[in-house]
């Protein structure tokens, strides 16, 4: 696509897959240079970062954005003010102040944010940066924050157990202790009213002893029945969890409601206390207004309460007071030294697994591959030692010739579907309809798989269109198709049924993408997979088949088509009963344009000696035996060593050659950039372009150019030739 999009990080894939010409952006080539460098180092930072452009605000984001987003609707495309529309009152002065010009950075900035599971808590660090274009004026806003809900929380834990330690400090009975730990807590819980109760013999209900209140606020006074909370609230303060009751005037009975309504109480948290294995006491908190009670004030009231029993009891005995206290100030004090040792240990020990998981894959992958390659390049060796005796008979040199040339084609294909595992394979997306192809699959399938295999194929009433390379499409659906039909052991029902769903799921601890996807769905009736190879099926060169029945890398290739093409695939599987593998691919509009082009079988030139063909290939043997590939298919040559030495040859109209064939991969000046040059110059320069590995076409595709894929045949060059010069 575009040179400036070469990130290969799940959102530039996004970018790269989303319909822009229907936002305020528009198409990615229309997009301003200021925008597009944005973008790039967006991606490009592992800091969490979002960018709103324009006046509409559209947001984009990197991956490391994606977590502070949760399980919100998709953002990608959409206002910034609508991702965000429940904190956008807060937020947007700060947002303002940076559209007019003004860098704002704020620490620990506290939100009420819905995430999927309701509002909750959050503190923010961030700064705002307006984003300028060459004149100066601004036209957007960088975002780059990092969450810190967790560092708040931990710091104002340890501040409130260091104040509870003070407090409780120089108490010297159980009612000096509970008033203290109630008015920090409430002081923390920023509520009117705190009270701890116990609880009565019978635990029917519960009888205030001691109560904090704000000032102007009524104390609670009184006995207040259990069952005014219901059943449910029984049970729940009887397991020992704490309950939030959100509105007193709903959930307590008519004459508890009185009470709590005289005070201004809109919410209630009540913390049972376990003494001895037994519910002896909680403690009621009111609140004048609605708030959001994170799990981490529930927690911390929790503790407070635990420990303020447990120092309640040393206070009891006596001889262990002074014991007491100092542990309880031991503990404030090295609590937060301990948390960090934990995490630490904690973080080394994910990163020496992770790091063990990395050099198992990558022995297993650098095995397979050496394993393969060293007996392709056996075959290969010992042909060419045979071709090298003299008096070798016509039929055996020819069979030791094609053996080389079809060890070639299967080392070619195995490199291809290394390539397409690692989202680095050259992809030539177009639309097309997924009905119309599975269609023609299935009928394909029916040979493939053989006469005792059902293959049953459920197509949706209307077309799904989706943008991605045929012929990988094709050969992904294959693979599943083999592997099912080997673990149907030849017999049993094939299903392909193609859908639409609404939201991209969770698959392997992937993000949820809430956009639409055509699914296709491959179910058989086979043997099913073990659990322990369930999670090893996209590996390369895992196989369950016996040796030499498979390379374990049909399902790799699978794998990576799926990602590199913007979707996934996922799995689900019973033994004794069968498998699903389902292939998501992003939806798009029909491209009438692209439908049912006619596929054109271009043969050899006839006036190829007339054709002066510009060659540039760094590589010396290999431009070499271009050179004579060329020549000896009838075209006259020069061969540049690099892109900047062809541009100079080519000239400034590009006049000097009637076509270019040329390596991608070469130092200084891409083969892809000096194409778009030489294209700029003379647009109708024939161009092939030829790589076996470039990043750079795997990110951008290569439209617009031919592409040959080395290794390549004479007769593969030929061809390719003869397509772009009868095309352009």
């Amino acid at each position: 696509m575009m040179n400036w999009l070469q990130s290969s990080s799940d959102m530039a894939e996004r970018v790269r897959q989303h319909d822009w010409a229907s936002t305020p952006l528009g198409p990615l080539e229309q997009w301003p240079d200021v925008l597009k460098t944005t973008v790039a180092l967006c991606f490009a930072s592992s800091f969490p970062q979002s960018i709103a452009w324009g006046p509409h605000l559209t947001m984009l984001y990197n991956d490391a954005f994606i977590p502070i987003l949760g399980d919100k609707p998709y953002a990608l495309g959409r206002p910034f003010n609508e991702v965000w529309s429940e904190v956008w009152s807060e937020v947007s002065p700060i947002a303002n102040a940076a559209f007019e010009g003004h860098a704002t950075f704020i620490e620990d900035f506290p939100l009420l944010i819905e995430r999927g599971a309701g509002l909750e808590q959050a503190y923010f660090t961030f700064c705002y940066s307006p984003i300028r274009d060459p004149q100066g004026k601004v036209v957007g806003m960088l975002d780059t924050v990092t969450e810190t809900t967790a560092t708040v929380f931990l710091t104002r834990r340890l501040a409130v157990l260091d104040a509870v330690g003070s407090a409780v400090a120089n108490a010297t009975d159980a009612e000096a202790i509970m008033t203290s730990t109630t008015r920090v807590l409430a002081e923390h819980l920023k509520v009117s009213n705190c009270a701890y109760a116990d609880m009565d013999a019978d635990e029917d209900g519960f009888t205030i002893r001691g109560n904090w209140a704000a000032p102007g606020s009524p104390s609670i006074v009184g006995r207040y029945s259990l069952a005014a909370f219901g059943a449910r609230a029984v049970r729940q303060l009887r397991a020992g969890q704490p309950l939030v009751v959100q509105d007193n005037r709903a959930e307590f009975a008519p004459e508890e409601a009185a009470s709590y309504q005289a005070l201004g109480a809109l919410a209630t948290v009540c913390f049972p206390l376990i003494k001895n294995g037994r519910l002896t006491a909680l403690m009621a908190v009111h609140h004048k207004s609605a708030r959001v009670w994170s799990p981490y004030d529930l927690a911390l009231v929790g503790e407070v309460t635990e420990r303020s029993w447990a120092h309640i009891e040393r206070v009891r005995a006596d001889a262990a007071v002074r014991e007491g206290l100092a542990a309880f100030t031991e503990l404030n004090a090295t609590l937060e030294q301990r948390v960090q040792e934990r995490t630490y240990a904690l973080t080394q020990a994910e990163a020496a697994l992770r790091q063990s998981q990395k050099l198992e894959a990558i022995g297993q992958l650098t095995g397979g591959v050496a394993h393969d390659f060293n007996n392709l390049l056996t075959i290969i060796r010992s042909s060419v030692d045979f071709l090298r005796q003299p008096g070798l008979s016509e039929e055996r040199r020819q069979r030791y010739m094609g053996a080389v040339s079809d060890t070639v084609e299967r080392a070619s294909k195995l490199t291809s579907q290394l390539l397409a595992f690692a989202r680095r394979q050259p992809l030539n997306p177009q639309v097309f309809d997924v009905g119309l192809q599975v269609r023609a699959i299935g009928e394909m399938l029916e040979s493939v798989t053989g006469a005792r295999i059902r293959v049953h194929v459920e197509l949706p009433e209307r077309p799904c269109h989706v943008r991605v390379d045929a012929s990988q499409f094709e050969t992904a659906l294959i693979n599943i198709a083999l592997n099912a039909r080997d673990a149907m052991d030849g017999q049993g029902t094939l299903t392909l049924r193609v859908a639409t769903v609404a939201t991209l799921p969770h698959i392997r601890g992937d993000a949820q993408l809430r956009q639409p996807f055509v699914t296709v769905a491959l179910a058989d009736t086979g043997s099913g997979i073990a659990s322990d190879a369930l999670e090893r099926i996209f590996e390369p060169f895992f196989t369950t088949k016996a040796v030499g029945k498979g390379t374990g890398l049909g399902l790799s290739q699978v794998f990576g088509f799926a990602k590199q093409s913007g979707g996934n695939v996922d799995v689900a599987s019973t033994l004794g009963q069968g498998t699903v593998f389902t292939l998501y691919l992003p939806q798009v509009a029909a491209d009438t344009a692209q439908q049912n082009l006619p596929q054109e079988d271009h043969g050899l030139l006839q006036d190829t000696a007339l054709r002066h063909i510009l060659i540039v290939e760094d590589n010396l043997e290999v431009g070499r035996f271009a050179n004579q590939i060329l020549q000896d298919l009838g075209y006259q040559t020069t061969w540049a060593t690099d892109a900047e030495q062809a541009l100079a040859l080519a000239g400034p109209q590009a006049l000097a050659f009637d076509g270019v064939f040329s390596d991608v991969v070469m130092p200084g000046i891409t083969g892809v950039a000096m194409a778009k040059v030489l294209r700029e110059r003379r647009p109708d320069l024939p161009v092939v372009l030829t790589s076996g590995y470039s990043e750079e076409l795997a990110d951008s595709g290569y439209e617009g150019f031919e592409f040959l894929a080395k290794p390549y045949s004479a007769d593969q060059v030929a061809r390719a030739l003869a397509k772009a010069m009868l095309r352009d």
